[in-house]
């Protein structure tokens, strides 16, 4: 499974200049959502990140793998220009998860209601099988990110949902394989909900740990569970608004915000 090992791989400095006119949250609060600017500069312990939050009671929330001719979008332009298509317009992406050689999700994923791949519980190597691993879902107005176990046993059936790991935190609490003395830094990016229906999107734009991540989305963010998507060469995130393009392909599974024209 080639991507599980790409997160191992030193990152490219592949990031897009961000607009010096947007302006950084402010120290005490967390990203608020806002359809005008749902993107903001934060940085945290040192640390440089930017926040991208969206309403799922609001925002059109989807994943997005292949085309309608079965082909992986692979990139964000791709997907734009599909988005377009359809007469609407993509105002947020992001790399959705991990995935192999022929850009299949490695764990579950389900798109408008259509479970395209099952759910990955086997044990293994890399940052997927970092246990316990969780699933980010959305299913209309409400959105979450949820233990792998806990999900399979609700027997949820959400229109988007896809598998990734390690979880970041679980209610409130940081992963206990996630140590504050890890020394691994790398580029990363992460997904973590509260009341049900926030969602934060989160890349760093330096390198950083696996705590310093997750410590992010617990005291600044306000997120109980927070997700891991995945790191280094493989972070990538589309905000036009924020005038950021990432060049990062080929990519599989994406999370995308559209909005209708």
């Amino acid at each position: 499974m080639r991507r599980l090992s790409l997160c191992l791989v030193a990152p490219l400095m592949m990031f897009a200049a961000v607009s010096s006119a947007a302006s950084s949250l402010a120290a005490s609060s967390p990203a608020t959502p806002s359809p005008a600017t749902p993107c903001a500069d934060l940085v945290e312990e040192g640390a440089s990140y930017t926040v991208c939050a969206f309403d799922a009671r609001q925002a059109s929330i989807r994943l997005f793998l292949r085309d309608a001719a079965g082909a992986p979008y692979g990139d964000f332009s791709r997907l734009a220009d599909s988005v377009a298509g359809r007469g609407a317009d993509l105002v947020f992406a992001m790399n959705a998860g991990m995935y192999d050689d022929d850009f299949a999700p490695v764990g579950l994923y389900v798109e408008n209601g259509h479970r395209l791949h099952e759910a990955n519980v086997q044990a293994g190597v890399g940052n997927f099988h970092l246990r316990p691993n969780g699933v980010f879902w959305i299913d209309g107005a409400r959105a979450g990110v949820t233990e792998t176990g806990h999900f399979l046993k609700s027997r949820a059936h959400p229109a988007f949902a896809t598998q990734s790991g390690p979880m970041l935190l679980i209610n409130g609490r940081v992963n206990p394989h996630i140590h504050a003395s890890g020394v691994s830094e790398k580029y990363r990016n992460g997904v973590g909900v509260s009341d049900g229906h926030i969602v934060r999107f989160v890349i760093s734009n330096a390198p950083v740990t696996f705590h310093q991540f997750a410590a992010l989305f617990r005291d600044r963010l306000n997120c109980p569970d927070a997700l891991f998507l995945d790191g280094g060469t493989a972070s990538a995130l589309y905000a036009p608004s924020f005038n950021r393009h990432d060049r990062f392909h080929p990519m599989g599974p994406m999370i995308g915000v559209v909005k209708q024209k």
